[in-house]
């Protein structure tokens, strides 16, 4: 059951109208990106009634076993986001009472954002319900078969730096 985006249906259409030499690699290609956006999705529902989002969840899971927090700039950093996005996270998460800033002891100016007893509560039930849906994802895959798909993915990330595709050059160019 591949569930294509329209516009994917249209480019494969119109690819194979024009008799486009690999459109099986142009629909593989399709259907990783339409299983990918089904996934965020999916996640984006289960994570919604708890008024959350993964870049929120995320926040949680990195704060559940740090009793004396963390400060804005390392969760960016652990998070792998700008500050920017950390404060607009932190903001959401402290007024859904999930997370408080607490001033340095030493200099007022250090900030932690520790969670509360919500964001604890939430973060743990959370934590294993969400491993286990990842878990259901991969359901039935033997150990060979999760290792013949982390190769071929590992091949399709080389070939992304390796930028096999031409870029920047005229016969690229539409």
């Amino acid at each position: 059951m591949t569930m294509l985006e329209q516009k994917h249906r249209a480019l494969l259409q119109e690819a194979e109208r024009r008799a486009v030499t690999e459109t099986g690699n142009m629909r593989a290609c399709f259907e990783l990106l339409a299983l990918s956006g089904a996934i965020d999705r999916d996640c984006a529902a289960r994570l919604a009634p708890h008024r959350l989002s993964e870049g929120k969840f995320v926040i949680l899971f990195l704060l559940v076993d740090q009793p004396e927090g963390l400060s804005p700039h390392e969760l960016a950093d652990r998070a792998g986001v700008t500050r920017a996005t950390i404060t607009g996270l932190i903001d959401g998460l402290e007024r859904d009472g999930f997370v408080e800033r607490r001033s340095g002891l030493d200099d007022r100016r250090k900030i932690a954002v520790v969670l509360t007893e919500t964001g604890r509560k939430t973060a743990r039930s959370l934590l294993g319900e969400h491993s286990t849906w990842i878990a259901s994802l991969f359901a039935g895959f033997t150990a060979d078969e999760h290792q013949t798909f982390h190769g071929l993915l590992q091949r399709i990330w080389q070939n992304l730096r390796t930028g096999s595709a031409p870029r920047d050059t005229p016969e690229a160019q539409p």
